[in-house]
């Protein structure tokens, strides 16, 4: 069933897009609706203030602010956790983590594993 999964995750929510003039917490509305997941936006080491827009929370973060930063992110389900961390981090310089229940998800299984529990 697990490889039946995998398959199924490259064509469900085929992609998401992150626009960085979107507020945080509508990106994290939508990637809930979308994957049943949180995700969850770093300022430093405090969660971030979800009023703020991504390019806002990079302005004021980041230390090298990130030249593309106006990109939208594409995500899909079967990205690994672990890519989607880095792809917020090297694209806006954001930090973000993702959790499932409250409690963080494994870097190494993808966003559709996670949204499944297989863990």
């Amino acid at each position: 069933m697990g490889l039946l999964n995998n398959f199924k995750d490259r064509f469900k929510n085929a992609e998401f897009s992150v626009a960085p003039n979107k507020k945080l917490k509508t990106i994290s509305k939508d990637f809930k609706s979308a994957f049943e997941l949180e995700l969850v936006f770093y300022k430093g080491k405090r969660i971030a203030e979800d009023s703020l827009t991504l390019k806002q929370l990079n302005d004021k973060t980041s230390s090298d602010i990130k030249k593309n930063s106006d990109a939208e992110l594409k995500l899909k389900a079967s990205m690994n956790v672990k890519d989607v961390e880095k792809a917020f981090l090297s694209n806006y310089g954001t930090t973000v983590q993702i959790k499932r229940s409250g409690k963080l998800v494994p870097d190494e299984i993808t966003l559709g594993q996670a949204a499944r529990g297989e863990y």
